[in-house]
């Protein structure tokens, strides 16, 4: 007794301390101080230059033009681009998560560790595979050349319909990942009392399913969009040059920074719309589920017919799958400049594989990624948690600017925010401790850092909408304080969405491109940029070879978050 009575003012001085209505401005006011210094300074900056000249608003005036249509198109192309990029991957993402989660069939197990395939493949090095598989060049199209004796290839890859397939098949992750968080965490109780009044299987899927899941669908919708927006390698590989992107690109290539500005505001824009508007979304009804954690059980399925069919799709499925790894593993292999007008490679050698690891030069980049990568993460993971819980649990003024601001990055271009960082920390200031940044190991790690932070956020955003709040104040009820209650209660019941964000800002950080080329130096050049300088110097086997390391690297995180979270993050990962 006498120890109660000597805990009891401690603990109820620190529950007072987190339940005071400041404490959650103490919270928030280092992400709100990290976003002004390094997402909000940066963007004033090009918001300024946009209006730079003898008239304000001219450079807008020129965008918008009728006359002189590209940047009206280039805006079309990369809106339409995103939107079909978006409806694809949710079918996909969706469809193979509820089916790898609720259903046991032949060859599920194995179709559960491929369908994260995609998430191996460096932007670069996929859209290569694919060009290599599908393009005017590629395996296939040859092969059908061959088989019929044709003048020319029968079919590509190429064009928008190239670039939306490219996006499909690469981006369809994002929807499977925060979908598969949230199905393993639907209660099927509910599913059997919908079933028992009467409702048929594709109400139930429409009435219970599906609303349970539209945070995580808003969630990687986000994603998805703005991925598409700001993609740079997929239009330019597939020859469609009216997208924003490469507008921004050519404008800055050619000088005309002003002009540059105004595309990069004008696709902010757009892309912090298309925000709002699945906020808004979102925010029209209660998704929590009262379920107390309950889990998933798979249904077996016992119609032969079925059964054979299934496993027939299997095989075609994980032959999709794996087909741009392949091809990747096969041009690894061979020898630089002796693939020219063949089906396959002649020539192949192990000396790609060998410089890895013997050449320190080529090792180099490696490391770099590794490191730049975790240390963005690191910040990830404490800043995206923290905002996540403070949107979700938390009432403040200023809760749809903080939305905002962590999403802006995400929409911006990788060159615009690269851009952003130079204009920003060229020169000394009390953001970067009065250090100049560019040039130095530290502006990498930041340009992922902004960059990935709504990865973290949105997926522990999406298990948090999905958590009773009940569950905690009857932690808090029971004597425990703020802290202990979210690090015992909140963070375990929501670790499977923290680790699927969490990886795939880690990827993500391992496979960046678009900044890492206008920010790097000779000292710290990321494995993306290695992967192109070999690209551009046709030298594929070099290239894939360091695409297949680069695959092996994410194959050891997803096995270290296997084991860290035993078992249970197996489809989030």
């Amino acid at each position: 007794m006498e120890k109660q009575s000597i805990n009891a003012p401690h603990e109820s001085i620190w529950t007072r301390i987190f339940q005071s209505n400041w404490f959650v401005y103490v919270l928030i006011a280092p992400l709100f101080l990290v976003l002004f210094a390094y997402v909000v300074y940066p963007f004033y900056q090009t918001f300024i230059q946009s209006f730079a000249g003898d008239e304000a608003l001219f450079h807008y005036k020129k965008f918008f033009n009728v006359a002189s249509p590209a940047n009206l198109e280039a805006l079309w192309t990369s809106i339409y681009i995103s939107i079909i990029s978006v409806i694809c991957c949710a079918i996909v993402g969706v469809t193979m998560a509820f089916l790898l989660e609720r259903y046991n069939f032949p060859g599920r197990r194995i179709l559960s560790i491929l369908v994260l395939v995609p998430m191996a493949l460096p932007p670069l090095v996929g859209v290569l595979s694919f060009s290599f598989l599908y393009g005017d060049s590629g395996i296939f199209p040859r092969i059908f050349q061959h088989l019929f004796g044709l003048d020319h290839v029968p079919f590509s890859l190429k064009g928008i319909w190239g670039v939306i397939v490219v996006h499909t098949f690469t981006m369809y992750t994002y929807f499977y990942l925060t979908a598969s968080a949230a199905i393993k965490g639907l209660d099927p109780a509910l599913e059997e009392a919908a079933t028992s009044l009467g409702a048929g299987r594709i109400r139930v899927w429409t009435k219970v399913i599906l609303p349970m899941l539209t945070p995580s669908i808003v969630a990687s919708s986000l994603l998805v969009f703005m991925i598409s927006m700001a993609s740079y390698t997929a239009p330019l590989m597939f020859g469609v040059e009216r997208t924003m992107t490469m507008q921004i690109y050519l404008s800055r290539t050619n000088g005309n920074l002003e002009m540059a500005a105004t595309q990069s505001m004008i696709l902010s824009f757009v892309s912090i719309t298309f925000l709002i508007i699945m906020r808004w979304y979102q925010n029209r009804r209660n998704y929590q589920n009262l379920s107390k954690g309950i889990s998933v059980h798979r249904s077996e399925v016992s119609s032969k017919k079925i059964r054979v069919l299934a496993t027939i799709a299997s095989f075609v499925g994980t032959l999709i799958l794996i087909l741009p790894i392949l091809v990747l593993i096969l041009i690894s292999f061979s020898v630089d400049g002796a693939w020219k007008t063949q089906i396959l490679p002649t020539d192949y050698t192990i000396d790609h594989y060998i410089a890895l690891f013997t050449d320190e030069r080529t090792w180099r980049p490696i490391w770099n990624s590794i490191q730049m990568g975790v240390v963005a993460t690191i910040g990830n993971i404490i800043f995206g948690v923290a905002a996540a819980y403070a949107m979700v649990r938390l009432n403040f003024k200023g809760k749809t600017l903080l939305d905002i601001l962590i999403m802006v990055p995400w929409a911006l271009p990788g060159t615009v925010v690269a851009v952003n960082l130079i204009a920003a920390f060229s020169t000394e200031s009390i953001f970067s401790f009065n250090q100049v940044l560019i040039g130095t190991f530290w502006i990498l790690p930041l340009a992922y850092f902004i960059r990935h932070l709504p990865l973290v956020f949105r997926s522990t955003s999406a298990s948090l909408v999905q958590l009773d709040q009940s569950i905690e104040e009857a932690s808090r009820g029971l004597g425990a304080n703020w802290w202990y209650t979210f690090r015992r209660i909140v963070v375990p019941l929501t670790f499977t969405g923290i680790l699927a964000g969490t990886l795939l800002a880690l990827v993500q950080s391992f496979g960046e491109f678009v900044a890492s080329i206008l920010i790097y130096s000779t000292s710290t050049i990321p494995l993306s940029v290695a992967i192109f300088q070999k690209l551009y110097a046709f030298k594929f086997g070099t290239a894939c070879a360091y695409g297949v390391l680069q695959i092996c690297l994410i194959l050891v995180v997803l096995i270290i978050s296997e084991k860290l979270s035993k078992g249970s993050a197996g489809t989030a990962i």
